[in-house]
């Protein structure tokens, strides 16, 4: 979406909440020493991304709710002041779940009773009006509003029906036959919250705003409205789909003011050094430091800061970690390959492998036939 159509509406711009606490067990071994808002995405960590939306869209005070590795976020991002931001964090001790770090978060709110606050989810790479969602919100009168989105197939995520006026009617989780299926609209991870419903989320104790805060809400009669947004939308929950965003965001059909660099084929970091007659396209990125072979061809993957890619190599929606070597002439497809791992030449691995950190796996040692 253009950052013309983030303009500020008129009344003052809400805080926001980002969660950033999950573990991102199906994204290792990239999440095994980073957490996953820090992993990079199109050349900056995807938390970059989401912080600099919110900013254009007018947001100036964000809490970060904070847990798995936590002690990276501060150091990186400080006070938020070179994004022009006010950034607060707040940790927890034992995981809370979406609703328990909400709740945890909003002693560092200043809004009052019924001021709208913002909550974005940690994961989800969109297109999102937020500015929109905001205006809904209030003129709607509501507790509180969610983005949603349509979907093919919504049998992996809960589905939010609305009735005409666009207020939310039920919370359906995952469903999967026919019957169940009443609608492609999907719960997609950004809200705006009445602050006093936020202070009546339990205190303490893990809380699934999904699975409890907003169908208990919605029991008692709450105003819980939706308002559609079919732009881009991401959940970067899995190696194929984050690597797949990171791509997107280099050739520009996702949005963010925070890419470093113009969008194209690719984008190559400084430092970076790209061998004569290698080949860099459908949204690569390479990391500062990295280093391209000869003739090594590289589609749609992320190269992360110190990793090599030897002459000859081929390299297609994978993600190579930090510090990570790729042989001469190893194919890798849909592959996740860890910090400083190593995978020798004449290698081919394909499929969603994925190779843990610091792993070296010798040359030749993995190969497919021709017909696989």
């Amino acid at each position: 979406m253009n950052q013309a159509n983030q303009a500020v509406p008129a009344s003052r711009a809400p805080e926001a909440i980002l969660l950033v606490g999950g573990k991102g067990t199906r994204l290792r071994p990239l999440t095994v020493r980073t957490p996953k808002p820090m992993v990079p995405a199109a050349g900056v960590p995807f938390l970059t991304h989401q912080l600099a939306r919110a900013r254009a869209a007018g947001v100036e005070h964000i809490v970060l709710a904070t847990s798995y590795l936590a002690e990276v976020f501060e150091p990186y991002f400080g006070d938020g002041s070179a994004l022009g931001l006010h950034l607060e964090y707040v940790t927890e001790e034992e995981p809370l779940g979406t609703g328990g770090a909400i709740r945890n978060a909003a002693a560092r709110l200043r809004s009052g009773p019924d001021d709208p606050v913002l909550v974005f989810n940690g994961d989800i790479l969109t297109g999102l009006d937020i500015p929109a969602l905001v205006d809904t919100h209030r003129t709607a009168g509501a507790d509180v509003s969610l983005h949603l989105t349509r979907v093919d197939d919504p049998r992996a995520y809960g589905l939010v029906p609305t009735d005409g006026t666009g207020r939310v009617t039920a919370f359906l989780e995952k469903p999967q036959t026919p019957e169940e299926i009443v609608t492609d609209q999907i719960n997609a991870g950004a809200y705006v919250f009445r602050r006093s419903v936020i202070d009546g989320i339990p205190d303490g104790r893990p809380v699934s705003v999904e699975r409890e805060t907003f169908p208990e809400l919605l029991a008692a009669g709450a105003h819980l409205q939706g308002m559609v947004d079919s732009t881009y939308w991401l959940d970067l929950g899995t190696p194929h789909a984050f690597v797949r965003g990171s791509a997107d965001l280099v050739l520009g059909r996702a949005p963010s003011p925070a890419v470093p660099g113009r969008r194209g084929e690719r984008l190559v970091l400084p430092s970076a050094r790209i061998a004569p007659g290698a080949k860099l396209y459908g949204g690569t990125v390479v990391g500062e430091g990295a280093r391209i072979g000869a003739d090594a061809r590289i589609d749609g993957s992320t190269v992360l800061p110190g990793a090599v890619v030897e002459p000859g190599a081929v390299v297609s929606e994978s993600l190579i970690g930090r510090g990570a070597r790729i042989g001469a002439r190893t194919v890798l497809s849909g592959v996740v390959v860890g910090d400083g791992a190593v995978v020798g030449e004449d290698n081919e691995l394909r499929h969603g492998a994925r190779v843990w950190c610091d792993a070296v796996l010798p040359a030749g040692a993995v190969r497919f036939s021709s017909d696989q």
